[in-house]
Protein backbone atom coordinates (compact mmCIF):
# COMPACT_ATOMS: atom_id res chain seq x y z
CA UNK A 1 0.00 0.00 0.00
CA UNK A 2 2.96 2.49 -0.97
CA UNK A 3 1.80 6.37 -0.08
CA UNK A 4 -1.87 6.04 0.90
CA UNK A 5 -3.94 8.76 1.10
CA UNK A 6 -6.89 9.80 2.96
CA UNK A 7 -8.91 7.05 4.94
CA UNK A 8 -7.00 4.30 4.38
CA UNK A 9 -3.49 6.04 5.36
CA UNK A 10 -4.73 7.25 8.36
CA UNK A 11 -6.60 3.57 9.33
CA UNK A 12 -3.17 2.02 8.62
CA UNK A 13 -1.15 4.47 10.85
CA UNK A 14 -3.94 3.90 13.40
CA UNK A 15 -3.15 0.28 13.62
CA UNK A 16 0.13 0.34 13.13
CA UNK A 17 0.32 3.05 16.11
CA UNK A 18 -1.86 0.67 18.22
CA UNK A 19 0.30 -2.08 17.82
CA UNK A 20 3.44 -0.28 18.78
CA UNK A 21 1.42 1.15 21.95
CA UNK A 22 0.25 -1.89 23.10
CA UNK A 23 4.39 -3.38 22.91
CA UNK A 24 5.76 -0.38 24.54
CA UNK A 25 3.10 -0.63 27.51
CA UNK A 26 4.61 -4.24 27.96
CA UNK A 27 7.74 -2.98 28.20
CA UNK A 28 7.36 0.19 30.11
CA UNK A 29 5.42 -2.08 32.92
CA UNK A 30 8.40 -4.38 34.15
CA UNK A 31 10.85 -1.16 34.30
CA UNK A 32 10.10 0.09 37.60
CA UNK A 33 10.35 -3.62 39.56
CA UNK A 34 13.52 -5.24 37.02
CA UNK A 35 15.93 -3.48 38.52
CA UNK A 36 14.45 -4.00 42.69
CA UNK A 37 14.12 -7.81 41.65
CA UNK A 38 17.51 -8.02 40.41
CA UNK A 39 18.55 -6.43 44.15
CA UNK A 40 16.67 -9.21 45.68
CA UNK A 41 18.90 -11.96 43.85
CA UNK A 42 22.20 -9.67 44.59
CA UNK A 43 21.72 -8.57 47.97
CA UNK A 44 23.84 -4.99 46.88
CA UNK A 45 22.45 -2.02 45.25
CA UNK A 46 26.02 -1.17 43.80
CA UNK A 47 26.15 -4.32 42.27
CA UNK A 48 22.50 -4.46 40.93
CA UNK A 49 23.44 -1.71 38.93
CA UNK A 50 26.40 -3.55 37.39
CA UNK A 51 23.84 -6.42 37.07
CA UNK A 52 21.27 -4.70 35.40
CA UNK A 53 23.58 -2.54 33.05
CA UNK A 54 24.58 -6.32 32.17
CA UNK A 55 21.03 -7.50 31.16
CA UNK A 56 20.56 -3.88 29.31
CA UNK A 57 24.17 -5.14 27.05
CA UNK A 58 22.38 -8.19 26.89
CA UNK A 59 19.75 -7.25 25.47
CA UNK A 60 21.27 -4.90 23.03
CA UNK A 61 23.64 -7.78 21.85
CA UNK A 62 20.39 -9.46 20.70
CA UNK A 63 18.87 -6.48 18.99
CA UNK A 64 22.79 -5.61 17.00
CA UNK A 65 22.33 -9.42 15.65
CA UNK A 66 18.56 -9.74 14.93
CA UNK A 67 17.65 -6.48 13.86
CA UNK A 68 19.13 -6.44 10.32
CA UNK A 69 18.31 -10.03 10.21
CA UNK A 70 14.76 -9.23 10.95
CA UNK A 71 14.68 -5.78 8.70
CA UNK A 72 15.95 -7.77 5.85
CA UNK A 73 13.31 -10.18 5.88
CA UNK A 74 10.50 -7.47 6.56
CA UNK A 75 11.92 -6.48 3.32
CA UNK A 76 11.42 -9.89 1.84
CA UNK A 77 7.90 -11.00 3.00
CA UNK A 78 6.49 -8.36 4.11
CA UNK A 79 5.63 -6.31 7.38
CA UNK A 80 3.04 -8.22 9.20
CA UNK A 81 4.72 -11.65 9.63
CA UNK A 82 7.22 -9.95 11.25
CA UNK A 83 5.35 -8.14 13.55
CA UNK A 84 3.09 -10.92 14.55
CA UNK A 85 5.98 -12.98 15.49
CA UNK A 86 7.47 -10.42 17.45
CA UNK A 87 4.51 -9.54 19.69
CA UNK A 88 3.84 -13.44 20.15
CA UNK A 89 7.28 -14.07 21.22
CA UNK A 90 7.06 -11.15 23.59
CA UNK A 91 3.94 -12.60 25.31
CA UNK A 92 6.11 -15.94 25.55
CA UNK A 93 8.94 -13.87 27.02
CA UNK A 94 7.27 -12.22 30.19
CA UNK A 95 5.70 -15.44 31.01
CA UNK A 96 9.48 -16.57 31.36
CA UNK A 97 10.74 -13.62 33.21
CA UNK A 98 7.47 -13.72 35.96
CA UNK A 99 8.59 -17.11 36.81
CA UNK A 100 12.09 -16.73 36.37
CA UNK A 101 13.85 -18.38 40.08
CA UNK A 102 17.71 -16.81 39.56
CA UNK A 103 19.36 -14.43 37.54
CA UNK A 104 20.05 -16.99 34.77
CA UNK A 105 16.69 -17.52 33.83
CA UNK A 106 15.90 -13.20 34.07
CA UNK A 107 19.00 -13.09 31.46
CA UNK A 108 17.53 -15.62 29.41
CA UNK A 109 14.67 -13.41 29.54
CA UNK A 110 16.79 -10.36 28.48
CA UNK A 111 17.95 -12.23 25.32
CA UNK A 112 14.75 -13.74 24.08
CA UNK A 113 13.26 -10.32 24.38
CA UNK A 114 15.92 -8.51 22.23
CA UNK A 115 15.57 -11.18 19.47
CA UNK A 116 11.46 -10.32 19.74
CA UNK A 117 11.83 -6.48 20.33
CA UNK A 118 14.46 -6.02 17.00
CA UNK A 119 10.60 -6.22 15.16
CA UNK A 120 10.75 -2.34 16.17
CA UNK A 121 13.14 -1.67 12.66
CA UNK A 122 9.94 -3.27 10.83
CA UNK A 123 7.25 -0.47 13.01
CA UNK A 124 9.93 2.03 11.58
CA UNK A 125 9.74 0.62 7.71
CA UNK A 126 5.77 -0.20 7.80
CA UNK A 127 5.86 3.52 8.63
CA UNK A 128 8.03 4.54 5.50
CA UNK A 129 6.09 2.44 3.43
CA UNK A 130 2.69 4.31 3.38
CA UNK A 131 3.97 8.19 3.98
CA UNK A 132 5.82 10.28 1.28
CA UNK A 133 8.85 11.14 2.33
CA UNK A 134 8.24 14.49 3.36
CA UNK A 135 5.32 13.96 5.81
CA UNK A 136 8.08 11.18 7.62
CA UNK A 137 9.18 13.65 10.29
CA UNK A 138 5.22 14.04 11.40
CA UNK A 139 4.67 10.17 11.02
CA UNK A 140 7.75 9.02 12.92
CA UNK A 141 7.13 11.79 15.53
CA UNK A 142 3.78 9.70 16.16
CA UNK A 143 5.58 6.77 16.79
CA UNK A 144 7.53 8.33 19.10
CA UNK A 145 4.47 9.65 20.59
CA UNK A 146 2.39 6.47 20.63
CA UNK A 147 5.73 4.69 22.37
CA UNK A 148 5.56 7.59 24.40
CA UNK A 149 2.31 7.07 25.05
CA UNK A 150 2.93 3.58 26.60
CA UNK A 151 5.67 4.68 28.70
CA UNK A 152 3.03 6.96 30.60
CA UNK A 153 0.70 3.72 30.93
CA UNK A 154 3.30 1.10 31.25
CA UNK A 155 6.00 2.65 34.32
CA UNK A 156 2.83 3.83 36.20
CA UNK A 157 1.08 0.33 35.94
CA UNK A 158 4.17 -1.06 36.69
CA UNK A 159 4.64 0.63 39.75
CA UNK A 160 1.35 0.29 40.80
CA UNK A 161 1.63 -3.47 40.08
CA UNK A 162 4.98 -3.34 41.86
CA UNK A 163 3.72 -2.79 45.23
CA UNK A 164 1.58 -5.49 45.38
CA UNK A 165 4.08 -8.36 43.72
CA UNK A 166 6.77 -7.95 41.84
CA UNK A 167 6.27 -10.55 39.91
CA UNK A 168 2.69 -9.25 38.74
CA UNK A 169 3.99 -6.90 36.15
CA UNK A 170 5.78 -9.37 34.40
CA UNK A 171 2.73 -11.80 33.87
CA UNK A 172 0.43 -8.28 33.11
CA UNK A 173 2.96 -7.45 30.55
CA UNK A 174 2.21 -10.73 29.16
CA UNK A 175 -1.28 -10.08 28.68
CA UNK A 176 -0.60 -6.65 26.98
CA UNK A 177 2.07 -8.19 24.50
CA UNK A 178 -0.81 -11.39 23.61
CA UNK A 179 -3.58 -8.67 23.15
CA UNK A 180 -1.21 -6.92 20.59
CA UNK A 181 -0.86 -10.51 18.43
CA UNK A 182 -4.28 -10.71 18.53
CA UNK A 183 -4.48 -7.15 17.43
CA UNK A 184 -2.21 -7.20 14.53
CA UNK A 185 -3.93 -11.16 13.80
CA UNK A 186 -6.99 -9.75 12.96
CA UNK A 187 -6.43 -5.75 12.49
CA UNK A 188 -3.87 -4.96 11.28
CA UNK A 189 -2.82 -4.50 7.09
CA UNK A 190 0.01 -5.25 4.86
CA UNK A 191 1.96 -2.34 3.89
CA UNK A 192 4.50 -3.07 1.52
CA UNK A 193 3.81 -4.13 -2.01
CA UNK A 194 4.88 -7.06 -4.09
CA UNK A 195 6.64 -4.79 -6.15
CA UNK A 196 8.78 -2.90 -3.90
CA UNK A 197 9.89 -6.23 -2.44
CA UNK A 198 13.98 -7.41 -2.22
CA UNK A 199 15.20 -10.76 -1.87
CA UNK A 200 16.81 -12.00 1.33
CA UNK A 201 20.63 -11.59 1.45
CA UNK A 202 22.60 -12.43 3.72
CA UNK A 203 25.25 -10.47 3.19
CA UNK A 204 22.24 -7.66 3.57
CA UNK A 205 21.42 -8.96 6.60
CA UNK A 206 24.05 -9.64 9.14
CA UNK A 207 25.38 -6.45 11.11
CA UNK A 208 28.40 -6.21 9.73
CA UNK A 209 26.41 -6.22 5.80
CA UNK A 210 23.88 -3.80 7.30
CA UNK A 211 26.05 -1.26 7.98
CA UNK A 212 27.51 -0.86 4.83
CA UNK A 213 24.49 0.50 4.00
CA UNK A 214 24.98 4.04 5.99
CA UNK A 215 28.73 4.27 4.38
CA UNK A 216 26.86 4.28 0.96
CA UNK A 217 26.37 7.93 0.94
CA UNK A 218 28.57 10.50 3.41
CA UNK A 219 25.70 12.13 5.55
CA UNK A 220 24.38 8.70 6.38
CA UNK A 221 27.42 8.09 7.98
CA UNK A 222 27.29 11.28 9.71
CA UNK A 223 23.95 11.21 10.87
CA UNK A 224 24.31 7.11 12.11
CA UNK A 225 27.15 9.02 14.54
CA UNK A 226 24.66 11.10 15.94
CA UNK A 227 22.03 8.35 16.07
CA UNK A 228 24.43 6.08 18.16
CA UNK A 229 25.32 9.27 20.27
CA UNK A 230 21.63 9.69 21.03
CA UNK A 231 21.15 5.91 21.86
CA UNK A 232 23.92 5.92 24.43
CA UNK A 233 23.33 8.87 25.94
CA UNK A 234 20.12 7.19 26.24
CA UNK A 235 20.62 4.37 27.92
CA UNK A 236 21.80 6.51 31.09
CA UNK A 237 18.04 6.11 31.88
CA UNK A 238 17.49 2.09 31.55
CA UNK A 239 21.03 1.42 33.29
CA UNK A 240 20.94 3.55 36.73
CA UNK A 241 17.71 5.87 36.75
CA UNK A 242 15.99 3.42 38.85
CA UNK A 243 18.72 3.06 41.46
CA UNK A 244 19.88 6.17 41.38
CA UNK A 245 16.61 7.70 42.26
CA UNK A 246 16.20 5.28 45.07
CA UNK A 247 19.53 5.64 46.16
CA UNK A 248 19.57 9.78 45.83
CA UNK A 249 16.01 10.64 46.68
CA UNK A 250 14.42 7.94 48.44
CA UNK A 251 12.12 7.09 45.67
CA UNK A 252 10.26 3.47 45.40
CA UNK A 253 8.71 1.68 42.85
CA UNK A 254 5.37 3.54 42.53
CA UNK A 255 7.43 6.83 42.66
CA UNK A 256 9.66 5.66 39.70
CA UNK A 257 6.84 4.65 37.81
CA UNK A 258 4.95 8.07 38.03
CA UNK A 259 8.26 9.71 36.92
CA UNK A 260 8.69 7.73 34.32
CA UNK A 261 5.07 7.89 33.34
CA UNK A 262 5.33 11.77 33.76
CA UNK A 263 8.77 11.10 31.20
CA UNK A 264 6.62 10.06 28.80
CA UNK A 265 3.64 12.32 29.06
CA UNK A 266 6.40 14.66 27.82
CA UNK A 267 7.33 12.66 25.45
CA UNK A 268 4.02 12.06 23.83
CA UNK A 269 3.71 15.70 23.78
CA UNK A 270 6.61 16.48 22.13
CA UNK A 271 6.63 14.12 19.14
CA UNK A 272 2.92 14.19 18.60
CA UNK A 273 2.28 17.68 18.51
CA UNK A 274 5.58 19.68 17.93
CA UNK A 275 8.00 17.38 15.89
CA UNK A 276 5.65 18.42 12.75
CA UNK A 277 4.82 22.40 13.42
CA UNK A 278 8.57 22.60 14.59
CA UNK A 279 9.87 20.92 11.44
CA UNK A 280 7.95 23.00 8.93
CA UNK A 281 8.87 25.95 10.18
CA UNK A 282 13.31 24.87 10.50
CA UNK A 283 13.34 22.02 8.59
CA UNK A 284 14.16 18.38 10.25
CA UNK A 285 17.87 19.47 10.79
CA UNK A 286 17.59 22.58 12.50
CA UNK A 287 15.16 20.39 14.67
CA UNK A 288 17.54 17.94 15.42
CA UNK A 289 19.95 19.79 16.08
CA UNK A 290 17.73 21.93 19.04
CA UNK A 291 16.28 18.64 20.38
CA UNK A 292 19.75 17.49 21.05
CA UNK A 293 21.02 20.34 22.24
CA UNK A 294 17.95 21.54 25.21
CA UNK A 295 17.82 17.86 25.67
CA UNK A 296 21.74 17.80 26.74
CA UNK A 297 20.64 21.13 28.88
CA UNK A 298 17.73 18.76 30.64
CA UNK A 299 19.90 15.99 31.74
CA UNK A 300 22.51 18.22 32.64
CA UNK A 301 20.25 19.45 35.55
CA UNK A 302 18.77 16.21 36.09
CA UNK A 303 22.44 14.95 36.99
CA UNK A 304 22.59 18.46 39.39
CA UNK A 305 19.38 18.44 40.66
CA UNK A 306 19.64 18.30 45.00
CA UNK A 307 16.32 16.74 45.63
CA UNK A 308 13.49 15.22 43.37
CA UNK A 309 11.31 18.15 43.00
CA UNK A 310 13.84 19.87 40.92
CA UNK A 311 14.76 16.79 39.18
CA UNK A 312 10.88 16.11 37.91
CA UNK A 313 11.55 19.77 36.58
CA UNK A 314 14.74 19.59 34.87
CA UNK A 315 12.24 16.81 33.20
CA UNK A 316 10.65 19.63 30.96
CA UNK A 317 13.88 20.81 29.03
CA UNK A 318 15.02 17.14 28.56
CA UNK A 319 11.78 16.27 26.69
CA UNK A 320 12.72 18.30 24.23
CA UNK A 321 15.22 15.73 22.91
CA UNK A 322 11.95 14.19 21.66
CA UNK A 323 12.65 16.46 18.44
CA UNK A 324 15.25 14.59 17.43
CA UNK A 325 14.90 11.16 16.25
CA UNK A 326 11.68 11.33 14.41
CA UNK A 327 13.80 14.40 12.51
CA UNK A 328 16.83 11.92 11.90
CA UNK A 329 14.99 9.08 10.96
CA UNK A 330 13.07 11.00 8.56
CA UNK A 331 16.54 12.64 7.37
CA UNK A 332 18.05 9.29 7.10
CA UNK A 333 15.40 7.30 5.06
CA UNK A 334 15.23 10.04 2.20
CA UNK A 335 19.45 8.84 1.64
CA UNK A 336 17.80 4.94 0.22
CA UNK A 337 15.08 3.25 -1.79
CA UNK A 338 11.49 2.09 -0.81
CA UNK A 339 13.13 -1.86 -1.12
CA UNK A 340 15.80 -0.52 1.35
CA UNK A 341 13.64 0.77 3.92
CA UNK A 342 13.66 -2.32 5.80
CA UNK A 343 17.68 -2.80 5.89
CA UNK A 344 18.07 1.00 6.92
CA UNK A 345 16.14 0.66 10.15
CA UNK A 346 17.92 -2.48 10.63
CA UNK A 347 21.16 -0.78 10.18
CA UNK A 348 19.73 1.77 12.50
CA UNK A 349 19.13 -0.45 14.98
CA UNK A 350 21.98 -1.77 14.85
CA UNK A 351 23.78 0.99 15.62
CA UNK A 352 21.72 1.68 18.51
CA UNK A 353 22.64 -1.68 19.66
CA UNK A 354 26.25 -1.08 19.79
CA UNK A 355 25.44 2.15 21.91
CA UNK A 356 23.06 -0.26 23.84
CA UNK A 357 25.83 -2.81 24.43
CA UNK A 358 28.60 -0.38 25.72
CA UNK A 359 26.27 2.33 27.01
CA UNK A 360 24.55 0.54 30.06
CA UNK A 361 28.28 -1.55 30.58
CA UNK A 362 29.43 2.31 31.21
CA UNK A 363 27.09 4.13 32.71
CA UNK A 364 26.31 1.11 35.39
CA UNK A 365 30.44 1.29 35.92
CA UNK A 366 29.87 4.64 36.13
CA UNK A 367 27.08 4.66 38.97
CA UNK A 368 29.23 1.58 40.60
CA UNK A 369 31.90 3.98 41.34
CA UNK A 370 29.92 7.14 42.18
CA UNK A 371 27.60 6.02 44.55
CA UNK A 372 28.21 4.75 48.35
CA UNK A 373 30.44 6.53 51.61
CA UNK A 374 33.55 4.90 49.78
CA UNK A 375 32.74 6.05 45.87
CA UNK A 376 36.09 6.77 43.88
CA UNK A 377 34.31 9.75 42.20
CA UNK A 378 32.31 11.60 44.88
CA UNK A 379 29.83 12.74 42.64
CA UNK A 380 26.59 10.47 42.21
CA UNK A 381 24.64 12.38 39.30
CA UNK A 382 28.11 11.80 37.40
CA UNK A 383 26.53 9.19 35.51
CA UNK A 384 23.81 12.00 34.51
CA UNK A 385 26.50 14.52 33.24
CA UNK A 386 28.47 12.28 31.18
CA UNK A 387 25.24 11.43 29.27
CA UNK A 388 24.75 15.21 29.09
CA UNK A 389 27.87 15.87 27.06
CA UNK A 390 27.89 12.74 24.86
CA UNK A 391 24.33 14.15 23.73
CA UNK A 392 25.75 17.89 23.26
CA UNK A 393 28.81 16.09 21.23
CA UNK A 394 25.54 14.68 19.31
CA UNK A 395 24.34 18.25 18.43
CA UNK A 396 27.88 19.44 17.44
CA UNK A 397 27.94 16.09 15.21
CA UNK A 398 24.92 17.41 13.78
CA UNK A 399 25.53 20.86 13.23
CA UNK A 400 28.96 20.29 11.37
CA UNK A 401 27.16 17.30 8.77
CA UNK A 402 24.73 20.21 7.99
CA UNK A 403 27.38 22.31 7.01
CA UNK A 404 29.23 19.75 5.05
CA UNK A 405 25.84 18.46 3.73
CA UNK A 406 23.61 21.76 3.67
CA UNK A 407 25.01 22.22 -0.31
CA UNK A 408 22.53 19.76 -1.35
CA UNK A 409 19.48 22.01 -0.68
CA UNK A 410 18.26 18.88 1.88
CA UNK A 411 16.82 20.59 4.82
Amino acid sequence: MPFLSGSRRKAAIAFILVTAALDIIAMGIVMPVLPPLIETFTGSNARAGIINGVFVALWAIMQFIASPVIGAWSDQVGRRPVILISTAGLAADYVLMALAPDLWWLALGRIIAGVTSASFTTVYAYMADITPPAERARAYGLIGAAFAGGFVAGPMLGGMLGEWSPRAPFWFAGALSGVAFLYGWFVLPESLAAENRMAFSWRRANPFGALRLLRSHAELAGLAVVNFLLYFAHHVFSAVFVLYAGHRYGWGALDVGLVLALAGALDMLVQGLLVGPVARRLGDRRTMVLGLGVGAIGIACMGLAPNGVLFTLSMLPNAAWGLAMPTLQALMTRRVSESEQGQLQGANMSVASIAGVVSPLFFGWIYSISSGADAAIPYIGTSLLMAAAVLAAAALIGVRVGRLHGRSGVS
